[in-house]
């Protein structure tokens, strides 16, 4: 009988435990929630620019020679023509090389960049034994850094006079 009374005192004050705790927690005050204001912030979309060197020639290929988007711009594939469209330079690689960094050069200037804020370097040749040959004066080019990038040996480009095209991927940060 002890027991069981020992066994009964301690339910009891398990009980009472409880029930004072639930008591004392529902008389607090419950928290009052303070609306928080937010600023709507709009967000616009980023508008491309886009950059013709030779507005005429781009128009009847049907194509834009560069287009930033916020931080990146894409330059398309530079090729050795002069204002008319005319290859220049024909059978002579190496020139052809420069005049295609050359006018890169002015697309990047155009945009406040340099050859050190091109990222992405793609060459397209018909000849990738000349390319290596030349490929040296990028040293030139590229004082900093190289960009990452491809070299592909393709069968032909736009005009057959054409032995290398040069397209790059920049980013500028404002």
């Amino acid at each position: 009988m002890k027991k069981l009374n020992n066994l009964f005192k301690k339910l009891f004050l398990i009980l009472v435990f409880f029930t004072l705790t639930f008591v004392f927690n529902s008389c607090k005050e419950p928290v009052k929630e303070t609306p928080i204001e937010v600023e709507e912030i709009s967000i616009e979309p980023e508008k491309p620019e886009y950059f013709s060197l030779r507005p005429e020639i781009e128009k009847a290929y049907g194509y834009s020679h560069a287009v930033k988007i916020g931080n990146e711009i894409k330059i398309s594939g530079a090729v050795s023509m002069d204002d008319e469209g005319i290859p220049t330079a024909e059978g002579d690689f190496a020139q052809q090389m420069k005049n295609c960094y050359a006018d890169l050069d002015k697309i990047l200037k155009h945009y406040g960049c340099t050859f050190d804020d091109v990222v992405v370097e793609n060459i397209f040749t018909t000849s990738m034994q000349l390319f290596l040959e030349n490929a040296e004066y990028r040293n030139y080019i590229y004082k900093k850094q190289f960009p990452t990038g491809s070299w592909l040996g393709v069968k032909e480009l736009a005009l057959p006079a054409f032995m290398i095209e040069i397209e790059l991927e920049v980013y500028k940060p404002e």
